[in-house]
């Protein structure tokens, strides 16, 4: 049954604040922003309004704070942990009409981004100005910038320039009170009081709406070099992994993938496999150089202990070749049905036996389920895959994210709590931290409309 709409006094101040077009509520029009990417959580989101500034989100939360409506923020809806799906009828509000890059600060390296903007618009910005931008991922095209902050996205090149939360230096938000918060200062260091954007990303949309965000820009890149490295065994991978992040500069990247998970992208993708002999476990390293990086990388992988075959790529499509079987996990393993993710993280000495238990702890508890791991190796972060599964199947998370608890993990790294990991925030979090979040969200978000079905349990 669908959830009720709000009430039609709602509806007509934000028509009126907004204009008839940006509130939609035909079924037909509002049905993209019902399935989040993993197809796993479906809602019928009664209303979707699409605000264009930061006036019209101000109207939005007034109203909704005034008539007891919730919110939930929308961008490119990548989420994969349900966090931006309208399950409960809530009013999605879709940013992507606040898509503008602006205020590009060559000398520093800065810029603002809506939070509509997609990564990879940003990434152009920064690319024209002369610098780039620290945070990627597969998604690029179409995760945005409210997202990237909602959830301290960290990506592919985590290792070399951390998650968003470094990059961010300011944001503008409506909080629940329909407040405005604006600091997209241009400067580089500001210990001026509480960093109200580090409170911001990672909240995913529980304290306020994001409407854009003051970014850092890195270097560019120099050269680079990128190597398939097969392994025999993940326990010498992993082994390499932080062995390559200790020992070699311009490191961009480090990501572990299982045999397992190669040969169904080869199979979905109709690919040769990468290495011409098979490996239990695979690393691409990327590393970036003024020097010769080809020589350094292979320097580096012939260091390495376990290696039963390598790969290296020096020129832009060769590289490109060697990163497709990595990106194209996700998608090879969507063809399988709506996965459950586990995107989680392990201290550096528990990481490989998690691994390597993984499939068996999924298999305990359900039997015809298939684990697939991948993940950034070199800061302990993998994601499980877990396909087979009814989409409210809740017996194999229990297992999975008690067994990370256990090997003092967490059980979100990257891509949030959202619905999917609510339950078992309590594995992460102490009760006196979960009570100091909720004072913050009582505090910013007095009417409970921020949001309410994620994160807080």
């Amino acid at each position: 049954m669908a959830a009720p709409g709000p009430p039609p006094p709602f509806l007509a101040e934000v028509r009126a604040a907004l204009g008839p077009h940006r509130v939609v509520t035909d079924p037909a029009r509002t049905a993209s922003h019902a399935v989040d990417w993993t197809g796993r959580f479906r809602a019928s989101p009664p209303v979707v309004v699409r605000p264009a500034t930061v006036d019209d989100v101000v109207a939005v939360v007034v109203a909704a704070g005034a008539h007891g409506v919730a919110l939930v923020p929308q961008g490119g809806n990548t989420g994969l942990v349900g966090g931006a799906t309208p399950l409960d009828g809530e009013v999605v509000v879709d940013l992507r009409p606040l898509h503008e890059v602006r205020d590009v600060d060559e000398l520093g390296g800065q810029l603002t981004a809506g939070a509509g903007a997609p990564i990879a618009a940003v990434q152009e910005a920064a690319r024209r100005a002369g610098w780039a931008y620290g945070v990627d991922w597969a998604a690029r095209d179409t995760a945005t910038v409210g997202g990237s902050v909602g959830t301290d996205a960290g990506g592919l090149r985590f290792v070399r320039h951390g998650s968003t939360r470094r990059q961010l230096l300011g944001v503008e938000a409506v909080l629940g009170t329909g407040e405005v918060i604006s600091h997209l200062a241009r400067v580089e260091k500001d210990n001026t009081g509480y960093d109200l954007g580090g409170l911001l990303c990672g909240s995913e949309g529980t304290l306020g709406v994001v409407t854009a965000a003051r970014l850092r820009l890195v270097p560019p890149r120099p050269d680079a070099a990128v190597a398939l490295v097969g392994f025999a065994s993940v326990a010498a991978a992993v082994d390499a992994a932080w062995a390559v992040r200790r020992g070699i500069g311009g490191l961009e990247a480090v990501e572990l993938m299982t045999a397992a998970g190669l040969e169904l992208v080869c199979t979905v993708r109709s690919w040769p496999a990468p290495l011409p002999t098979p490996a239990p476990a695979v690393l691409l390293v990327e590393v970036a150089s003024a020097a010769d990086p080809g020589s350094v990388l292979a320097e580096a992988v012939a260091g390495l202990d376990g290696v039963v075959d390598a790969a290296v790529a020096t020129d832009g499509p060769r590289r490109a070749g060697l990163w497709r079987y990595r990106e194209a996990h996700t998608d090879a393993i969507a063809t399988l049905g709506a996965p459950h993710k586990f995107d989680v993280t392990l201290p550096a000495t528990e990481l490989a036996g998690f691994v390597v238990d993984a499939p068996g702890i999924v298999a305990a508890v359900a039997p015809r389920a298939r684990t697939w791991c991948f993940g950034h190796a070199a800061d302990g972060n993998v994601h499980v895959n877990v396909t087979g599964l009814a989409a409210d199947d809740e017996v194999v998370a229990e297992a999975v994210l008690g067994a990370v608890a256990e090997r003092g993990g967490s059980i979100s790294a990257e891509h949030g709590i959202g619905r999917a990991k609510r339950r078992w925030v309590h594995l992460a979090r102490t009760p006196a931290e979960l009570a100091a979040m909720r004072a913050v969200k009582g505090a910013l978000d007095p009417h409970g409309i921020c949001n309410p079905g994620v994160l807080l349990p």
